[in-house]
């Protein structure tokens, strides 16, 4: 039974997934769900993902949420090499212990600078003051310092001297400012050189596969419809103001 990915690479968490599966050769059929025309709201895709969000993965009867679970059960289920997933006990736990905390770090504060940055103020037409902009860069800058002070350290990745799932999560997510006009690197030559060896490790070309589509979001947006928005308008505002 083919297993199918549900993605929309405009979408952090489904770009890791993709890298993941494309990089170590897992055969998958590419269901793409359009975020910005709302099909994860529709009818069919609630039948493969109660919580309505992307990645979502489905075989045969078998529907699974979320990436890292995602991630975490295709490479067991295809045994991809180790480095991934490290078997050693501490190095999966310092896998476990960035996994964990991204979520509610980079993730959050990556997803929010993209936010008022693009989508607010060029699509959805509505002023983002100040101040809030400025809370929102230092909360990015002190992820973005935590990254590199406590989980590179003077390492290569994240875990070592090889990749792991924990480096694939943070790269996808500080892209995702660097698609709003961000450029997050700049001054920052231990992460430059850190996503410079993950970008070599991926390949240029699935690297750059993977982000087209958040790094053209500025041109493509020239041709959005904002009227796709206004029934998410008020529960966006009320999430970032």
């Amino acid at each position: 039974m083919a297993v199918e990915l549900y993605l929309d690479l405009f979408s952090q968490p489904c770009r890791s997934v993709f890298i993941f599966a494309k990089k170590n050769k897992i055969p998958f059929e590419f269901q793409k769900v359009s975020l910005m025309d709302g099909e994860h709201f529709g009818d069919e895709f609630g039948k493969i993902s109660m919580i309505r969000k992307v990645p979502a993965l489905r075989e045969g009867d078998f529907c699974l949420a979320e990436s890292i679970a995602i991630m975490l059960y295709l490479a067991e289920k295809f045994q991809t090499p180790d480095f991934w997933y490290p078997a050693d006990l501490q190095q999966r736990a310092r896998v476990n212990e960035y996994l964990s905390w991204q979520h509610t770090a980079i993730r959050m504060y990556g997803s929010k600078i993209f936010w008022l940055r693009l989508m607010i103020p060029k699509i959805m037409g509505v002023e983002v003051p100040k101040e809030k902009m400025d809370g929102a860069l230092e909360d990015l800058n002190n992820s973005l310092n935590l990254i590199e002070e406590k989980y590179l350290q003077d390492r290569a990745f994240i875990v070592g001297e090889q990749i792991s799932l924990a480096d694939l999560v943070a790269i996808v997510e500080i892209m995702q400012p660097v698609g709003a006009g961000l450029d997050v690197f700049n001054g920052r030559p231990k992460l430059s050189a850190w996503r410079d060896r993950v970008q070599a490790f991926i390949g240029k070309e699935l690297f750059d596969e993977a982000h087209q589509a958040i790094l053209g979001v500025q041109e493509n947006m020239k041709q959005f419809d904002p009227s796709k928005l206004e029934l998410f308008k008020p529960k966006i505002l009320r999430l970032f103001f």
